[in-house]
């Protein structure tokens, strides 16, 4: 009878294939010896932090922030013309009027408001002093009612 034509790379594979079968096999027999199984409600309940973090520890509940529903942001339409403030005074820092908008600069809390041309009464540009309402858009703020200060 002739050689088996098992080359010496098949007898190398079989070999690994073999030691993975045990390697595993080995592992699933750990994992059954250790028994995590039957732990208590405790063990496994997660919690999450203020932070959004995950913790094994329960909340403190001394530093939650009571929210007021008013507070929460609606997209959609419902939040179209919810008036957020009453009038500000500003400078338009930035206006195309190819686009038709801009953004105006309110003196009081230094935040930037965009601005649509239709909101406008009447021709504006850049560094002219405004008085203006905000109300909530779609987007987010924006500014309506503008007239020249």
């Amino acid at each position: 009878m002739s050689k088996s034509q098992a080359t010496f790379a098949k007898k190398e594979k079989e070999k690994k294939r073999l030691q993975k079968r045990n390697e595993k096999k080995e592992k699933m027999e750990m994992r059954k010896a250790e028994g995590k199984k039957g732990k208590s409600l405790e063990d496994m309940i997660a919690y999450i932090d203020e932070n959004g973090n995950l913790s094994d520890s329960p909340p403190d509940f001394t530093k939650a922030v009571e929210i007021k529903v008013e507070d929460i942001p609606v997209s959609g339409l419902q939040a179209l013309h919810k008036q957020v403030s009453n009038t500000r005074k500003g400078r338009i820092s930035y206006f195309n009027n190819d686009k038709g908008y801009g953004f105006i600069n309110d003196h009081k809390s230094q935040q930037r408001v965009f601005v649509h041309i239709n909101n406008l009464s009447e021709k504006l540009g850049e560094n002219d002093d405004v008085v203006f309402e905000i109300e909530m858009g779609l987007k987010g703020p924006q500014a309506v009612n503008v007239r020249r200060k």
